[in-house]
């Protein structure tokens, strides 16, 4: 029988010639091959060949040298959340990759995509309590995506395509590989890098049911009373025109969650604010009222859903998501839709009715005259010469027209950015959601300037959860980087007072917190600064620190005890939520 043979397309390009490369060199070219433009990374000892590796690719790839590895990893979150693509972070071994746990954690619960890179003691020591060697591995499973420990340079090239499909696709999430510094001087035989598109066993996208779909189309036509509350995976699937074309056909009010808020024009005419324990009046109360909840890309977290046994259980469910893992896991659903929401919200959107819903978006509007009367209006008209948050970030909108990226930090600042802020362009509020994380804000900013360079960048942080990371200060004055600081400081931790003073009897137990002259410290860091608290200066002290070329910090004292309005209180029901 004639032997088989099989033709190469001549057509076919030719493999590249394989190269005799480091593990070190390997891994930058693979991250070439992955489009990385921009890393953030602190070096040191167990890293140090691939730093070696990297003075001769200073050419091709940005290296930001952070001032503590934890602002890396955010500085990493800031640059992915506004650029759509996956951060990027080196770290030494031991210090160094324990550093980073508090970034992964928070890209973890986040999605955020990263890929973080540590440096790791050589192969036969592992397990020797050698110097600066800590099992990162063990340490690091519960808030990555995956990681892997790489030991031989060999496995670098198929390792490194699996960690960037891995961070990227389906729910997007942080993947850490610790790679020994033996497979980092390993010299081998580098062939043509090939990209991963399929991991067995991982379906990064649920197969789409029709039948769902269907069932979704069904509840929604049917409804008298229909709401939507949106999330990030509207962002995370890049979906936001989808998403617009869905709302506008079907005519429902929309809500969002902090991490959903820009997925939507804020001042969209269907867009009536925000859920949660300090979200706005009318779609905390309307949860309570609808009669199909529509939620799409958002996992139901407890800071907006409150007491689940009193959580819209008088609605049809119907639950969009991209993880079945978030279907069913808080809130049970009538009609899950798992799926890509950039693939099902077309598929919605075909099968609903062009419908309005004048009388019920009135009840939103009705609530929300009540909460502006009550809660919106003294906050951004103080009766009092005391400056408050609010009218900082509604002078701050004027003068931006609500097209600048607001980076926020944690606290009551952040609340009240989130509450006040308007943006007209999707990734634009930059913020640490299901963590909580203070210190965020400022490295966050600095990686999103990074990841825009041509939008204007505001970090908007609290005196407290600036003096986390203060020292990324020196970040900004080593790039030249035009970030522009504003710090609210009203001399307390806030949030942690109002909750003090709310349910604790006023007993303010060490929420007290002294700062240094922050004028002073941005001033020796080379960053002009300001200080005010006259309200006549406050719109020209904004329109300055705008204005200026480079870096700049403006600090506003605000009052000291101004609590932020509305307030779900821990363990109450949205529909208790209170307006003073």
């Amino acid at each position: 029988m004639e032997a088989l043979t099989i033709k190469k397309d001549k057509m076919a390009p030719a493999k590249k010639q394989a190269r005799k490369l480091s593990g070190s060199a390997a891994l930058l070219e693979i991250f070439l091959e992955e489009k990385v433009d921009t890393i953030f990374g602190y070096p040191g000892g167990a890293i140090m060949p691939i730093y070696d590796a990297l003075y001769d690719y200073q050419d091709k790839l940005k290296h930001i040298l952070v001032r503590h590895e934890q602002g890396a990893t955010h500085a990493a979150q800031g640059y992915a959340r506004v650029s759509g693509k996956t951060g990027v972070v080196f770290a030494t071994s031991g210090p160094g990759a324990t550093n980073l746990v508090t970034g992964l954690a928070d890209a973890m619960i986040d999605s955020t995509p990263l890929v973080c890179i540590t440096g790791q003691v050589y192969a036969h020591l592992l397990g020797t309590d050698a110097f600066q060697e800590t099992d990162v591995i063990n340490i690091t499973t519960p808030v990555t995506k995956w990681n892997y420990q790489i030991t031989d340079a060999t496995e670098i090239p198929s390792v490194l395509a699996k960690a960037f499909y891995l961070a990227s696709s389906g729910r997007p999430g942080p993947v850490l590989i610790d790679i020994t510094k033996n497979a980092q001087l390993q010299v081998f035989d580098f062939e043509e890098y090939e990209k991963c598109e399929h991991i067995r066993s991982y379906r990064p996208k649920p197969i789409v049911r029709r039948k769902y779909v269907e069932d979704a189309a069904k509840l929604i036509n049917e409804a008298k009373k229909p709401f939507v509350i949106f999330g990030q995976g509207v962002i995370l699937g890049r979906a936001e025109k989808e998403f617009i074309q869905f709302l506008e056909k079907s005519g429902i009010p929309a809500a969002w969650t902090i991490m959903g808020m820009s997925a939507i024009p804020t001042d969209h005419p269907l867009a009536v604010g925000m859920l949660g324990m300090h979200g706005n009046y009318g779609p905390n109360m309307m949860t309570n009222e609808c009669d199909v909840l529509i939620a799409i890309g958002m996992r139901f977290d407890d800071r907006v859903t409150g007491r689940l046994d009193k959580y819209a259980k008088q609605a049809k469910v119907v639950h969009l998501d991209i993880d079945p893992a978030e279907i069913d896991k808080n809130v049970k659903s009538a009609v899950p839709v798992w799926g890509d929401c950039k693939e099902t919200l077309p598929l919605l959107t075909q099968l609903i009715d062009k419908r309005t819903h004048t009388a019920w978006l009135q009840k939103f509007k009705e609530l929300q005259k009540e909460e502006n009367d009550l809660c919106i209006y003294p906050e951004l008209h103080p009766s009092t010469d005391v400056l408050s948050m609010g009218e900082v970030i509604d002078a701050l909108n004027e003068l931006t027209g609500g097209n600048a990226i607001l980076v926020t930090d944690v606290g009551q600042h952040q609340m009240v950015a989130c509450r006040y802020a308007k943006f007209n362009q999707s990734k634009s509020n930059i913020t640490s959601g299901g963590l909580g994380t203070m210190g965020f804000a400022l490295p966050a900013a600095i990686g999103a300037k990074f990841g825009a360079p041509e939008r204007t960048v505001v970090a908007i942080i609290g005196d407290g959860g600036f003096q986390m990371t203060l020292q990324e200060l020196g970040t900004i004055m080593q790039t030249g980087l035009d970030v522009k600081i504003i710090i609210l400081n009203n001399q307390f931790l806030g949030m942690v007072r109002q909750w003090q003073q709310l349910f604790n009897d006023k007993r303010y137990s060490f929420v007290n917190i002294q700062s240094p002259d922050f004028v002073k410290l941005a001033n020796a860091y080379g960053i002009e600064a300001h200080n005010t608290s006259i309200r006549a200066d406050l719109k020209p002290s904004l329109a300055n620190m705008l204005q200026h070329k480079g870096a700049y910090l403006l600090e506003v004292m605000v009052g000291k005890e101004n609590n932020v309005f509305p307030m779900v209180p821990q363990g109450c029901s949205v529909s208790e939520i209170r307006l003073k």
